[in-house]
């Protein structure tokens, strides 16, 4: 068995219940951040544009979807002419058209106002970060 003559070894003690000395003070370092790729800043952004996918998807296939089932199961409807003699299916065909129009501009506005705030937030904060890496 060997001696540790540190004065943390229970040896240096002049009674088995007494209290260790103290740590050394040591300098606090300016507190660790969790790596960027755990951020939580990262998961928001994960699901603002997975809402914004969602979104704009749903929007132009789900009216695509509702104009093949009116074509499949309500032919009549499809057939009977709307406006001067136009059928019906031929209007809500044409009208894929600025459906997908509203999609892109959905998904461009969602962009705008959630995505791309949350991706330059972290883009900064990645730069402040290999910044300070920089300077260690």
């Amino acid at each position: 068995m060997s001696y540790d003559p540190s004065p943390h070894h229970p040896a240096h003690l002049t009674y088995p219940w007494q209290p260790p000395p103290p740590e050394p003070h040591r300098p606090r370092s300016a507190p660790q951040r969790a790596p960027l790729g755990h951020h939580s800043d990262l998961r928001i952004l994960r699901s603002a544009y997975r809402w914004q996918r969602r979104t704009a998807t749903l929007t132009a296939l789900g009216y695509f979807t509702l104009f093949l089932l009116l074509s499949a199961f309500a032919p009549d409807l499809m057939t009977t002419p709307a406006t001067d003699g136009i059928p019906t299916g031929l209007l809500l065909a044409l009208a894929q058209l600025p459906v997908t129009w509203l999609a892109i501009a959905l998904y461009e506005h969602t962009a705008r106002r959630r995505v791309d705030p949350l991706a330059d937030r972290i883009r900064k904060q990645a730069e402040l970060d290999a910044k300070r890496g920089a300077a260690r």
